[in-house]
């Protein structure tokens, strides 16, 4: 009997787990398998490095963890999941901001707090948003915890990074044509580098 551990990239959820369980068990010769995120610990019978290393890539995943920053796949991919973010993160952003300023103009609150509560309802809108397109794939209580999970980091970045560019362009929590264009740009880019990284090392399967 021989142990085997294996490092396997493109993994990020339950699901992800539960395949890759079910090919290496499938492998004759192969006692039981202890999978997790990123990770696999095989008890089997002989040199099957051949067969758990197919399984491991027939299942979508990779053998190692080995890392580039010139995929130019996951690029294209996670600029598609950067974008959904930015679309989640605007409406409630964007809504706030425009609220204070078209509709309660005499609120009396300060630039600050109007920032702060559009940055809460930007992740809030944001998450909703993802969860419902996530829960296409794995289910709305899975898709609900990868949007928190996963996508939160990227969210806070890109209403900082958001906000910030707002107030030091117009002074202050204002959407003007000229700054609106500006504010997404620097939104979406902030966070696509996190978003490459997380999908290349975690989530290749999964989206």
């Amino acid at each position: 009997m021989e142990t085997s551990t294996y490092d396997v990239g493109g993994m990020s959820c339950d699901g992800c787990v539960s395949k890759l369980s079910t090919a290496l068990e499938n492998i004759p010769g192969v006692k039981s398998s202890n999978v997790e995120v990123g990770k696999a610990i095989i008890d089997h019978e002989g040199d099957l490095n051949e067969e758990i290393s197919a399984a491991i890539v027939s299942c979508g995943f990779t053998v190692g963890s080995d890392f580039s920053w010139s995929d130019s796949a996951v690029w294209k991919k996670s600029a598609h999941n950067t974008k959904w973010c930015l679309i989640g993160c605007s409406i409630g952003d964007f809504g706030t901001i425009a609220f204070f300023q078209f509709v309660y103009t005499d609120s009396g609150w300060s630039t600050m707090s109007i920032m702060i509560l559009a940055i809460i309802n930007g992740l809030l809108t944001s998450i909703a948003l993802e969860t419902v397109i996530l829960s296409k794939q794995m289910g709305l209580f899975e898709g609900f915890k990868v949007a928190i999970g996963m996508s939160f980091i990227s969210m806070i970045a890109m209403e900082s990074a958001m906000n910030i560019t707002d107030y030091l362009m117009t002074g202050g929590a204002m959407l003007t044509l000229w700054a609106v264009p500006i504010m997404l740009i620097v939104g979406f880019i902030t966070p696509w580098p996190y978003n490459y990284w997380r999908l290349k090392k975690y989530g290749v399967s999964c989206h």
